[in-house]
């Protein structure tokens, strides 16, 4: 079988930048047509070679586009993903705008790609058109990663406290003006703890029920973000509440984070990581710039883990926010798709 023909939106960004390293060379997707604003159509997008068009669906169909990766703003990105999706194109997006609707899966590919499973048929319900599936905020992804392998392993988790340091790149392109963030942390990010209060009730979620996709109603999330002078690689430090008495050792919980294992590894996905959680031992890891790129930035890195003493258990981790974090999650998404036979 040939390679699927895709399409990246929002190309001269940080995340459609990502997008196009990923995909060069990818086995299973070529990319064959770039989007951006109607400013940049027509020039040539250096990396891939291809002329920038105007982000209509029209344009990216005519020239055999089945798939597009989304890496628009939100500001535009609604309008467009919903008319490439009208149009029969199936859109993998990184855009906030869809990611609470209730039947449109929100998925983390190292977590929940069993939401997934709700896509199969839609085509024969839905005849010309195509689906949308969404991932994560990139502190929102680095979270569930480890929370799933303790829920799998421990059960419900009742409260949960977490303090995020994101990389600049996690504001886009151009970013964070310079005087504002060397030497400087900004103690606030416009929605970011909306979103990480949310979006993991979504995907640690039991699935599609009724025609909507059900929350975890367990967990309480109290989150407190800041912008630090990082390029890549949010750091994010969590302590948690079980909702057993039977309470893990913190030997225990860095057992069942460093055995976890997610269904993209057992499909063979090509973007995979051998390892989806990496625990380290050493007190002072993990680090941006010695662990972000981990399994090509697509693990996960834990580091101490420790006994909590107002709650039960406390831990560090590291994700690279514009790979898993950000194009990673889509590109991952999208080989789950094909080996579900949903592409």
């Amino acid at each position: 079988m040939g390679k699927i023909r895709v399409g990246i939106l929002g190309i001269t960004g940080t995340v459609g930048q990502r997008f196009a390293q990923l995909l060069a060379n990818h086995p299973q997707f070529e990319v064959v047509a770039v989007g951006a604003s109607a400013r940049s159509a027509g020039k040539t997008n250096a990396f891939t070679g291809l002329t920038i068009l105007e982000c209509r669906a029209d344009a990216f169909k005519a020239v055999g586009v089945a798939l597009v990766f989304s890496a628009l703003d939100s500001s535009v990105a609604g309008e467009i993903e919903a008319a490439f999706a009208d149009t029969g194109i199936h859109v993998l997006s990184n855009a906030r705008n869809f990611r609470m609707h209730d039947d449109v899966p929100l998925v983390v590919p190292t977590v929940n790609t069993a939401h997934l499973d709700s896509l199969k048929g839609f085509s024969a319900r839905n005849p010309g058109k195509g689906f949308i599936v969404t991932n994560a905020n990139c502190s929102s992804t680095g979270l569930v990663v480890p929370l799933k392998a303790l829920l799998d392993r421990f059960g419900p988790i009742s409260q949960l406290h977490v303090f995020t340091q994101q990389a600049i790149s996690g504001a886009g392109y151009p970013g964070v003006p310079s005087l504002d963030i060397t030497e400087n942390v900004v103690p606030f990010i416009s929605g970011e703890e909306e979103k990480m209060e949310t979006e993991p009730l979504k995907i640690l979620g039991p699935g599609l029920k009724d025609g909507k996709f059900a929350f975890d109603e367990d967990m309480t999330i109290s989150a407190t973000c800041t912008r630090v002078p990082v390029i890549d690689g949010h750091t994010i430090h969590v302590s948690l509440l079980f909702a057993s008495q039977n309470k893990p050792s913190p030997a225990d919980v860095a057992d069942a984070l460093r055995t976890y294992t997610c269904e993209a590894q057992t499909l063979g996905c090509p973007s995979a990581p051998r390892r989806a959680i990496i625990v380290h031992e050493e007190e002072n890891r993990p680090q941006p710039r010695v662990d972000r790129d981990a399994e090509r930035g697509f693990a996960v890195s834990v580091g101490r883990v420790r006994a909590c003493r107002l709650l039960d258990v406390k831990f560090t981790l590291l994700v690279h926010n514009t790979v898993l974090g950000a194009a990673g999650s889509s590109v991952l998404n999208a080989e789950v798709c094909v080996a579900k036979g949903l592409l």
